[in-house]
């Protein structure tokens, strides 16, 4: 039976200088003691997979609604499958760079917490009607999530996880930081390289994107020399070998290039790649050029076709009736969101229980409140 000391000597000695070790962690917030089976990490992994809010990322949007027409969901991702997806590229990559794969997969898996019902299009309603009240954003309330409103443990708020593990989730607000670890960097690569790929993949099952659109995406022209002989239409064998050869080579590309970048700065430790002046997890040139204009292409094509904008207006009814309805009339709210009123103020706690929503109790809820043949933004 290993101990926690023999898995941190097992780290020490087969992770890369640059790697972040368990056992030279900053700690956490509230001082607790470790584990005797596992690192840090581990520690940290555990308590994020038996989240609330992890399970409820099963029945949020990646894409498509979670909910079909019919009342059950289809088959396309939801934001914990994508989540899954990012753990698996994070991971490889990492076993592959000498990375502490423990770091990266647990900062993979609550990278996404924070999300709300219906994508970033929930998202970008929630941060509107937040406008005055300091906004929303889900990187942010990933970090919310962690550190205060996962009520699991009798001596601290949140899960308490140590703060190298925070870090990683605080993506765009570092200043005075430095960069984040290679761990950190890795996932928010990652969560591009699995979206990406997925999002294709989900657009073409759909019958959103067409083969024929694709002809003119560069990315996908590459692709197909790596598969030749690929006929269109493409049956869905033949799409799931696409797809799978697409996750194959921005994989290897990711690490080859990541590898050498590291190699070229001449970091020594953790330390040396916050202070680097670049990231140094990335994707050779050319991959990125391939991924930017495929960024591009999805917009047009996927995320703006109009059923899709169909489930963007469907999304900014209901999450405006049900934030003004709370606001009217705090009453609705359980009794642990308007407990959180009292210290987080009403707006927040509002929004805090709207983001925790999966789309489904988002849909039933404003059907609970809506009285039939009411306005379909109900004027509280």
């Amino acid at each position: 039976m290993f101990s926690r000391t023999d898995l941190e000597a097992r780290e020490a000695a087969t992770l890369c200088h640059y790697a972040i070790l368990s056992r030279d962690t900053r700690g956490r917030e509230h001082p607790e003691a470790e584990s005797e089976t596992r690192t840090a990490f581990q520690k940290d992994r555990d308590r994020v997979l038996h989240t609330t809010a992890f399970r409820r990322l099963e029945a949020k949007t990646q894409v498509f609604l979670n909910v079909s027409q019919s009342g059950h969901a289809d088959h396309y991702r939801t934001r914990l499958t994508h989540t899954l997806e990012v753990q698996q590229v994070a991971r490889s990559v990492a076993l592959n760079l000498g990375l502490n794969e423990t770091l990266a997969e647990t900062i993979a898996l609550a990278h996404d917490l924070g999300h709300p019902p219906f994508g970033h299009a929930g998202e970008r309603v929630l941060n509107a009607l937040m406008h005055d009240y300091g906004g929303f954003n889900h990187n942010t309330q990933a970090r919310r999530i962690v550190t205060h409103l996962e009520s699991r443990y009798p001596n601290f708020p949140g899960l308490n996880l140590t703060l190298d593990t925070l870090d990683g989730l605080n993506k765009h607000d570092r200043a005075g930081l430095g960069h984040a670890s290679l761990e950190a960097q890795l996932v928010d690569a990652a969560d591009a390289l699995a979206y990406t790929a997925h999002d294709l993949d989900d657009g073409l099952r759909s019958g959103l994107i067409t083969s024929a659109q694709l002809q003119e995406l560069p990315l996908w022209q590459e692709l197909l020399t790596r598969v030749p002989g690929t006929p269109a239409p493409l049956t869905s064998r033949e799409r799931r070998t696409l797809h799978r050869e697409l996750l194959g080579w921005l994989i290897r590309d990711l690490t080859q290039a990541s590898a050498q970048a590291i190699t070229q700065s001449g970091v020594q430790s953790a330390a040396q790649v916050r202070a680097h002046p670049e990231r140094l997890i990335t994707y050779s040139g050319a991959v990125r050029d391939l991924l930017r204009s495929a960024g591009t292409f999805l917009r047009e094509h996927l995320y703006r076709h109009w059923r899709v904008e169909m489930q963007v207006e469907q999304a900014e009814r209901v999450l405006t009736t049900l934030f003004r309805a709370y606001l009217a009339r705090p009453s609705l709210l359980p009794p642990a969101a308007r407990a959180r009123a009292e210290h987080s103020g009403l707006p927040r706690a509002v929004c805090d229980h709207i983001a925790g929503m999966t789309d489904r109790y988002a849909l039933e809820t404003h059907a609970a409140i809506t009285p039939p043949g009411a306005p379909t933004s109900w004027p509280y």
